[in-house]
């Protein structure tokens, strides 16, 4: 491929405010000897070992998320409390200046994602014990955010299945209150979706303790959904320390609750 051609290739495979590996350019027909002579002229940047953007723009989290959905071989996409702030159900949700951006996947981030400087923290979120692949490949529980015109959307959670990925996550790194506070707001979440996701939900504690939280907040919704359609498995779920057994749900909650 000549110069000019692959000059043309680069912008056309690298718009700004993405970026690649060096593996990926190589697929997209860029020669070794290319990507290091536009490194070398300044063309391309080193965001982190192997990894490279076009000099004229820096990339941001969004960028880094639908550069590693452009490139991944496996189904990931952006979930928990990121992609209900995606949602705009932005209530008690933590706005810091670095932000954490929570990416669900069947495998592991690539180790660059946390050595790029893009002012986020990206926490991998492993799949295999929460949602079967056929789910991750379901458009009708995603949702997609234009983060920059005429670039690839970021793909993400729905609020219902968002907020069943939340639960995944207490209490080790979001407590109770926080689970039932984000619940008290959620007053149109969809019956459909929720049945489809709870039919496909491969994980026990996560389903009871959100008909534990959706009963105790008597949603709207809650009434269009039949506990018993759903495996919610056998035997006790010790969730809370210290707690005390919701017999209903048969799972421990905190007591003050």
């Amino acid at each position: 491929m000549l110069n000019h051609e692959a000059g043309k290739t680069l912008k056309q495979k690298l718009p700004l405010g993405m970026i690649a590996t060096k593996r990926w350019l190589q697929e997209q027909g860029l020669s070794l000897h290319y990507i290091d002579n536009s490194v070398r002229r300044g063309a391309l940047v080193v965001a982190a070992p192997g990894v490279y953007y076009r000099e004229e723009s820096h990339p941001t989290w969004q960028g880094v998320v639908a550069s590693l959905q452009r490139m991944a071989t496996l189904p990931i996409h952006v979930g928990s409390l990121t992609a209900l702030e995606l949602n705009d159900v932005s209530h008690y949700i933590n706005q810091s200046r670095n932000p954490i951006v929570a990416l669900y996947s069947p495998q592991k981030l690539p180790v660059w994602v946390n050595k790029i400087d893009v002012g986020a923290t990206f926490a991998w979120h492993g799949t295999k014990r929460l949602w079967p692949e056929s789910l991750l490949l379901d458009q009708s529980v995603f949702r997609h955010y234009e983060w920059k015109k005429g670039l690839p959307e970021i793909t993400y959670s729905c609020v219902e299945k968002a907020y069943l990925e939340v639960l995944n996550d207490v209490p080790k790194h979001i407590s109770f209150e926080h689970a039932d506070a984000l619940l008290q707001g959620l007053h149109n979440l969809s019956p459909r979706k929720l049945d489809t996701l709870l039919k496909n939900c491969l994980n026990v504690k996560v389903k009871r303790l959100f008909f534990w939280l959706a009963e105790r907040n008597q949603q709207p919704w809650f009434k269009r959904l039949v506990p018993t359609d759903y495996d919610l498995g056998s035997g006790k779920r010790a969730i809370a320390v210290n707690g005390r057994l919701e017999s209903k749900w048969q799972i421990t909650v905190p007591k003050e609750m």
